[in-house]
Order: C-alpha cells, then sequence, then structure tokens
C-alpha cells in the first residue's frame, strides 16, 4: 500500500486556438492565435473576464504536491519538464494517481476548473479511467460525487459549503488569513500570454506556489476537522518551509515564494503588536508552535499525531 494518501495539484492552461476556430468561428479564415484572442475578446466584453472556459483549453502545467498519510510534503513535482506536452501532462497525472493506488485529490475550485480539463484530456486523448468514471457504482461511492471527500476534496467547496456562499477571494483570501504567500507576482490572467512568449519555467513556478499556498490551507482544514492539532500543524508548517531552504537553489520559484512568506510574517508581527497595543492578546500559532517536532523515545511512533478518516 501506499504511503502517499492525497495529491494536491493546479492545473495551469491555456487556449486551443484550433478547437475554438473549429467550433466558434467555422466560417472565418483566423489563426489559433486569432481564434483565441476573438474569444478572450467577446468574453471580457460579455462578462468582465477573458478566462477560457475549461472546455477550449489544454494543460500546459500541472503540479502535484505528494503528501502522506501522515500529512507530511513528501515531494512537490510538475509533470512532462521541460516538454510539459498537454497529453503527457494528462497521463503521466492519471497513471500517478493509479501508481499511488487512487489517493484523494485536493484542490482548490478543482470541480468547476482543474478536473474537467483533466477528464476532457483524457477524452481527447483516449485514456480509460473506469475507477474515476465509476457510474454503474452507487451515486455515494462514485469518484466524481460531489460529496465524495474520499476521493476528491475542493477546498472551494468545503468553505463554501458546497456552494451556499461565495467563497469572494478565493485562494488568495485564505492564504492570507494564514499568513502564506498567496498571489505574489502572476495570477491566471497571464498564463496565456506567458505561454505565448515561451515562458513555460514562469508557468510552471506560478503552479508550484499555487499548490504550496493550497498545501498550507489544506492543513489549516485538518485543524478544523480535528484531524491535526493546531501544534501539529505549525511542526508540519516549519518542515515544509525547512525543505524549501533547502531546494530553493534548484528551484528559484521557492526563493521567491519564501521572500514573499518572510513579507507575510512580518506583517503577522506587526498585526500582534497593534493588538497588543489596543489591550488585546491574539495567539500566534507561529510563536506558540515549536520549530520542528520533538523526538518521540518510540522511535516508530510519528512525531505529528493526526487522526486518518474512518477511524
Amino acid at each position: 500500500m501506499s504511503d502517499i494518501r492525497y495529491l494536491i495539484f493546479d492545473v495551469e492552461a491555456v487556449g486551443d486556438g484550433d478547437l475554438i476556430q473549429r467550433v466558434r468561428y467555422p466560417d472565418e479564415e483566423l489563426t489559433p492565435r486569432e481564434a483565441i484572442a476573438k474569444y478572450q475578446s467577446e468574453l471580457l466584453e460579455r462578462t468582465g473576464r477573458d478566462v477560457l472556459p475549461p472546455t477550449f483549453v489544454v494543460p500546459v502545467s500541472v503540479a502535484v504536491a505528494k503528501i502522506s498519510r501522515d500529512f507530511r510534503l513528501q515531494e512537490l513535482t510538475v509533470l512532462d519538464p521541460p516538454e510539459f506536452r498537454p497529453e503527457q501532462i494528462v497521463r503521466r497525472f492519471w497513471q500517478g494517481w493509479e501508481h499511488y493506488d487512487r489517493p484523494v485529490l485536493v484542490t482548490f475550485n478543482g470541480r468547476g476548473y482543474d478536473m474537467p480539463v483533466l477528464e476532457l484530456g483524457a477524452f481527447r486523448y483516449g485514456i480509460s479511467l473506469p475507477a474515476w468514471f465509476n457510474v454503474e457504482s452507487k451515486s455515494f461511492e462514485q469518484s466524481r460525487n460531489r460529496y465524495n471527500i474520499d476521493r476528491h476534496i475542493d477546498l472551494q467547496d468545503f468553505f463554501s459549503n458546497f456552494g451556499a456562499v461565495r467563497m469572494t477571494g478565493g485562494l488568495n483570501l485564505l492564504s492570507n488569513l494564514i499568513y502564506k504567500p498567496g498571489k505574489s507576482g502572476i495570477d491566471g490572467s497571464q498564463v496565456q500570454d506567458l505561454y505565448f512568449e515561451g515562458h513555460a519555467d514562469r508557468i510552471n513556478d506560478y503552479c508550484r506556489c499555487d499548490v504550496l499556498d493550497t498545501y498550507f490551507v489544506f492543513l489549516r482544514t485538518r485543524v478544523l476537522t480535528g484531524r491535526l492539532s493546531l501544534m501539529d500543524e505549525q511542526t508540519l508548517v516549519a518542515e515544509t518551509r525547512e525543505m524549501l531552504k533547502s531546494q530553493a537553489d534548484d528551484h528559484p520559484a521557492y526563493q521567491h515564494y519564501l521572500e514573499y512568506w518572510d513579507n507575510r510574517i512580518r506583517q503577522q508581527a506587526a498585526a500582534g503588536a497593534a493588538s497588543e497595543e489596543r489591550g488585546m492578546l491574539p495567539f500566534d500559532p507561529m510563536t506558540a508552535a515549536p520549530e520542528t517536532s520533538e523526538p518521540s523515545e518510540d522511535p516508530d511512533s510519528p512525531a505529528v499525531s493526526v487522526t486518518e478518516p474512518g477511524s
């Protein structure tokens, strides 16, 4: 049995200009790039945003964090480097899911974007996924059932109570609430232009940082659900920070992420000082938690205590 219990991932995609031209403008002689630009312009005029729907895109970056049963980050990787071919990205994602014994997928708004992109990719490239498209199973056992959190935890669903409230601010807001970097220089609206300009490296760096934010938000939700104590969460956060420092020379994205994280820590300290001046004493988990986990007397026992789903 694989020790990987969760795959936290993020998808960045670009318009499929050929498909857009064939479906939306079949009678016009447009290049793929012109078709994308025309569709984005129409979307911007109609909705105020030029984000292409998941039905008209292909993935060019998927970053995946492999998380063990005790909620530790084991590895953060991107798929199919350095070519980043859409077909291989889709194939490797689903192969990885099967390889690790179908761990729980964790996303932010994955049900509305990331999963449709990867599902339509599987359809496009003829990839068989009976364990994911188990449509003949009972409704609550189907992998794609909105409420089946043993297969997919969409953190936007978690916070919005499955759409009962609008999650205004999104992942960036949640990251800032717990003083993690959040958006830091690039956002999804820039991905298409970066792709046209040949900056696949910057797209993948952005994707890695989004996955890190998602991981930290996920950890805090495990505190909410009682799977982790706040002290245990902060131990995991400190361990991850050390991991990023150790890999920063090989991954410039991590150095960038750590710099923004340092800014958030300074902002947190300033907010705490201001609260104290007003006579308030806010609990600061960054100073209350240990930097690293204390060794256990039992060498086989985990440093962090967790409660597994179903236990």
